[in-house]
């Protein structure tokens, strides 16, 4: 008797990335492409270079450009409307190396303005699942925190805190994610947060990216704490996978923290100085992040779902190959 078997393929829905040109949304978009996913809409901001995502190993991927200003809803529109029962990897959000001169226009409107007009998008076009990239930076600073207890998902930055510090990035986080929350309680839109940690990894996109500028500077020398925006280190390939895993996951729902364990600022600088000994990393005294309770197994979430976390000794070795290979590690003045 022949062997009645059918084969049957399951065509991946349309997605779509915001900020796909970026650090996170480059590796998001290739692992997409590793995953089967054969349709995907870039979104990336007006007159920015994609170039780099079409030297991506691919067979036959229809990769969509739309050069889109979040805060144009009909712009955005445009590169969300072929996404109908699929997803929309929302990780577009400003993040400057340099201070903001003008923190509501230049970092806070574009954080939430851009993303109810992309969650306005996925709802109108009937989008499955909305991952949100948001980040550490909308879970901590939180100085009311429990002495004692591990940071997780119900920790939120204290905006009052950092605006008195001037340390908009969080706040624009901060206020961009729990507008998601909003939007999608009101809606019935299907969203889910990740909130990675700092990343690393190889720069697949030509220019240097804020997370991987951290370790760029500790490398020169810089003597800054992290004190703000620290809470551990992860692999960029591990953020996008566990974006693809958020998003096909039936059972995900809520934020989830995504870094390989929680730990001092300068316990990590000491692994840095260890890995390579021939630049001159600064040797903190103290704890950098005071009361800060190290966790190994903290995106517990993720882990639950599947997620297995590479050593983030391979992501720093990776990030510094990829800074030598670029030009960012140069004769630099050391940062202060």
């Amino acid at each position: 008797m022949a062997d009645q078997t059918k084969i049957t393929t399951t065509v991946k829905p349309a997605v779509c990335v915001t900020g796909a040109n970026g650090f996170i949304g480059s590796w998001i978009v290739k692992t997409l492409i590793e995953h089967g996913y054969t349709t995907i809409h870039l979104s990336i901001f007006p007159g920015s270079d994609a170039s780099h995502l079409f030297s991506l190993p691919s067979a036959a991927v229809n990769l969509i450009v739309h050069h889109v200003n979040l805060l144009d809803a009909a712009a955005v529109e445009k590169a969300v409307e072929g996404c109908a029962g699929g997803g929309v990897f929302h990780v577009a959000s400003p993040c400057t190396l340099e201070d903001p001169v003008d923190p509501q226009t230049e970092l806070l409107d574009p954080a939430v303005k851009g993303t109810l007009n992309v969650l306005a998008a996925a709802k109108k076009f009937g989008v499955r699942r909305v991952v949100l990239t948001s980040s550490i930076s909308a879970m901590v600073p939180n100085p009311g925190w429990d002495t004692g207890r591990v940071v997780d998902e119900s920790s939120w930055t204290d905006l009052d805190y950092c605006t008195s510090r001037q340390k908009w990035y969080p706040v624009s986080k901060t206020l961009a994610e729990k507008a998601a929350w909003d939007f999608a309680k009101k809606n019935g839109l299907d969203v889910v947060a990740i909130n990675p940690a700092t990343c690393l990894g190889e720069l697949l996109q030509p220019g240097l990216n804020a997370s991987c500028a951290v370790l760029q500077q500790l490398l020169q020398g810089s003597k800054d704490t992290q004190e703000y925006h620290w809470l551990g280190a992860v692999h960029v390939k591990d953020v996008a996978k566990a974006q693809l895993l958020l998003f096909e996951s039936p059972t995900a729902s809520g934020r989830y923290l995504c870094t390989n364990g929680i730990y001092q600022f300068g316990g990590f600088a000491q692994k840095i100085s260890t890995l390579f000994p021939e630049f001159p990393v600064h040797r903190f005294t103290g704890e950098t992040q005071p009361g800060l309770v190290a966790c190994e197994d903290a995106a517990k979430r993720l882990i639950d779902l599947g997620l297995k976390f590479s050593p983030i000794e391979d992501a720093v070795k990776e990030t510094v190959f990829s800074l030598k290979a670029k030009g960012f590690l140069g004769q630099a003045k050391p940062s202060s």
